[in-house]
């Protein structure tokens, strides 16, 4: 069956998710919502063990509320010499409230040592969408290594200590659009355009 879509809500307020997934998405029609737009958005905790899991979780949460189609993305750093840490608990890596630059020192001080060819590491992005045709999920991954100093003042997240194999910057020494053609989340928004626009 063909679905129109006219919104979708992401289920995210972080500004720096919204802007990448709205630039990846334009010109399919499509108004996007987020938190920002909800005076009652559902808190809702992360509790599965993968990434599939968490990225699931938030949007049935979301569609289940508004009924409206949702998107929701988890996304994990996993470091070869940390036996695949932090994973899924990237986000909050040195603690509940840390901040993107918390998260980045203790990576950088566990990795203390380290020499470069041990300091591979992997970016997963699970983009999951639910609508009451069913659930869908888009995988984006991107491999390299874990830089041995901040570098670089774009992006957000661990931007400033990931070198992808692909390129002499770290993603945060990018610009959005060199970050969108080779990243995770953009190999994942990708592939949920691609769909979008079958649909």
């Amino acid at each position: 069956m063909t679905r129109t879509f006219h919104k979708l809500i992401l289920a995210t307020n972080n500004r720096h998710k919204i802007s990448e997934m709205s630039a990846v998405m334009e010109g399919l029609e499509i108004e996007l919502l987020s938190k920002a737009d909800f005076s009652d958005f559902p808190d809702i905790p992360e509790t599965g063990t993968t990434l599939e899991e968490n990225a699931l979780l938030k949007a049935r949460a979301v569609f289940e509320k508004y009924g409206i189609a949702a998107i929701a993305d988890d996304t994990g750093l996993m470091v070869a010499a940390l036996s695949g840490a932090p994973g899924i608990y990237s986000a909050r890596y040195a603690g509940e409230q840390c901040s993107f630059l918390d998260n980045n020192l203790k990576l950088l001080a566990e990795l203390q040592g380290v020499a470069q060819p041990d300091r591979s590491a992997s970016f997963v992005t699970v983009i999951a969408l639910v609508d009451g045709e069913g659930e869908h999920c888009f995988t984006g991954e991107v491999h390299g290594v874990i830089t041995t100093e901040l570098m670089g003042e774009n992006g957000f997240g661990y931007d400033p200590v990931f070198l992808p194999n692909e390129s002499n910057k770290t993603f945060a020494q990018m610009s959005a659009a060199e970050k969108n053609a080779i990243s995770h989340r953009g190999r994942a928004l990708k592939q949920l355009r691609d769909w979008l626009a079958r649909h």
